[in-house]
């Protein structure tokens, strides 16, 4: 493991653990480093026993904006060059996996009718996730439209 990464390990489990603890609830923290071909990620887990209700928030808002404060946190001693995703109770993994399903279906659809179809506004990670999982179709072609927070993803037939 990296050695700034290795540094603010336990400046980030004291954060997270704080911050979560401002809500009466307990958890664990569990720390990873994954390497892309482009750039590096830590991926932070948090597990609470509790209702994770308060931590993740209404479509993950309050998710999105934790991990922006763990990021700042981190910013302060790093040189910036990782990028931090924090989950909570494994919701971003579900959520992932919720609108792959919705894009494979969409997939279908539109290889039966021939026309685009327009999925649900997704978050950055979500729209990433499913680009990267579409990609392996030859047949159709995915891009991005709008503005966040209405950002989408139009999967339409390959030409």
């Amino acid at each position: 493991m990296d050695n700034t990464i290795e540094q603010n390990r336990g400046r980030i489990t004291e954060t997270i653990k704080k911050i979560v603890g401002f809500m009466n609830l307990d958890c664990q923290v569990e720390i990873k480093e994954e390497s892309g071909a482009e750039s590096k990620a830590i991926l932070v887990s948090v597990y609470t026993p509790d209702n994770a209700r308060f931590i993740i928030g209404k479509n993950g808002q309050n998710l999105k904006a934790f991990e922006y404060l763990i990021r700042a946190v981190l910013s302060k001693s790093s040189d910036g060059q990782n990028n931090i995703v924090l989950d909570i109770n494994d919701y971003k993994k579900s959520r992932a996996s919720f609108v792959v399903e919705a894009a494979k279906q969409a997939v279908t659809r539109v290889r039966n009718t021939q026309k685009a179809e327009v999925l649900i506004p997704m978050s950055a990670y979500e729209r990433r996730v499913v680009h990267m999982e579409l990609a392996s179709y030859p047949d159709v072609a995915t891009e991005s439209i709008g503005d966040e927070p209405q950002r989408r993803i139009v999967i339409k037939p390959y030409p």
